[in-house]
């Protein structure tokens, strides 16, 4: 959420760059400066109020030591007369508060200055990338074919259990699934990420920290009974740690790793783009989340990309890194980049994570703060996160990359992890 201070003395830049985003937002930006000169208004005069009840109360003690007893009744009268004014002038004052907040949550956060105006993914600037493209037959098998070999992972069955989109994983998949996420959450720990295993559901305070909620709840499977919802990244949980937390200016910048299955609505169910393990409504992810000091966030931001392309270098993944245009960028982020891996029998690209800064714009929602050594006031920390990885597509590619005469090669930085080398 942007800052109302932001608003009011840069209105004209606000404006302007939310235009990169494609965001028109000169009417709520208006609607909101009206809203707060109201606000800043009436608040004068109850604060103008409220010093004359205080004067009054002080006034009444001195008639009373004085005996002057018609002239403290009098009086007493006249801090009723204000109480029920300041009472009145309240309301107002959480009505306009509470319209204030709702125009403040449908502004996106500002892209930063090095992000590129574009209206998708077309737009989008590739930044490098690596790996040695795999040398396939023509008749070599999609990731989908691969796994009803080999008999490794099961989508009939999850039809079964739950419904579309909810694979069962077995015997090398199941091995192999589990190998990932150990090897990401080790090479994360090497990097000086903390660990953690949050809850996958969260309440709606939770959702509200990091931007989910309002208006993605239809994104979100939710739990009515309890009033949860189960979570679509563990950036949600994760990040909300911090939620009304003040942080030692000394402690940052603040790094988590954790794995959490994930849940999204939103998987569609027909289509290549869609098919097997390419989209899909509970899948696997490692997460990392770090708060940190607005100076170094940027630099932070080039850290975990550089986390992220060891990883998938780690693996022997084709892969580039695109800095996503303003129109590709979620509502939320400043600066995002996504990683894509090649996957060989599809012929396309899939992405794997997507590692975004939003600056100042969840700790404003999550009220994370810090306070430096020698600053007399607190600070918004800035927050950060990344997918190290998703599990899905890397299974796809990792299956469709690898495969040879003799089965499906696994990569030598996983072998300690899965006790084998081969899927056959």
């Amino acid at each position: 959420m942007l800052t109302i201070n932001l608003i009011r003395e840069k209105k004209e830049f606000v404006i302007d760059r939310l235009k990169v985003k494609n965001f028109e937002a000169g009417e709520i930006v208006n609607k909101i400066l009206s809203l707060d000169a109201s606000r800043r208004e009436i608040q004068v005069k109850s604060d103008a109020m409220q010093a004359e009840m205080n004067r009054i109360s002080k006034e009444i003690g001195n008639l009373i030591k004085q005996g002057k007893k018609e002239e403290s009744e009098t009086a007493k009268a006249r801090t009723y007369d204000l109480k029920d004014q300041v009472r009145v002038i309240s309301e107002k004052l959480a009505g306009l508060d509470s319209e204030l907040q709702t125009e403040l949550v449908r502004l996106p956060n500002l892209p930063h200055e090095l992000v590129a105006p574009g209206h998708g993914a077309e737009d989008n600037v590739k930044v490098r990338e690596g790996g040695r493209m795999p040398s396939l037959p023509d008749n070599a098998l999609a990731h989908w074919d691969l796994i009803k070999k080999y008999d490794i992972i099961d989508f009939d069955l999850g039809i079964k259990l739950t419904g579309a989109g909810f694979p069962v994983y077995k015997g090398k998949g199941a091995k192999l699934e589990r190998a990932l996420i150990n090897f990401f959450l080790d090479e994360g720990v090497k990097a000086g990420y903390t660990e953690v295993m949050p809850p996958i559901m969260v309440n709606e305070d939770s959702g509200f920290g990091t931007g989910q909620l309002p208006d993605k709840e239809g994104q979100m499977y939710f739990v009515g009974l309890d009033g949860f919802y189960l979570i679509p990244t563990a950036e949600v949980p994760v990040t909300n740690i911090y939620r009304d937390v003040i942080l030692n200016g000394e402690q940052l910048p603040v790094k988590n790793i954790a794995y959490t299955p994930c849940f999204r609505r939103e998987a569609g169910s027909w289509g290549a783009h869609v098919r097997g393990l390419n989209r899909l409504h509970q899948f696997d992810k490692v997460e990392i989340v770090r708060i940190d000091h607005p100076d170094h966030s940027y630099a932070s931001l080039d850290e975990m990309v550089a986390h992220v392309e060891s990883l998938v270098a780690k693996l022997g993944l084709p892969y580039r890194i695109l800095r996503l245009c303003g129109g590709d960028m979620s509502f939320t982020s400043s600066m995002t980049y996504d990683f894509e891996v090649w996957s060989g029998a599809q012929k396309r690209w899939l992405e794997v994570s997507s590692v975004s800064n939003f600056e100042s714009f969840q700790a404003n929602r999550l009220k994370c703060r810090f306070k430096g050594k020698g600053d007399k006031q607190t600070r918004l920390a800035h927050t950060l996160n990344g997918s190290a990885l998703a599990l899905p597509r890397i299974v796809a590619a990792i299956l469709e990359n690898n495969q040879a005469e003799n089965g499906i090669n696994i990569p030598e930085v996983l072998v300690p992890y899965t006790g084998f080398d081969v899927i056959d």
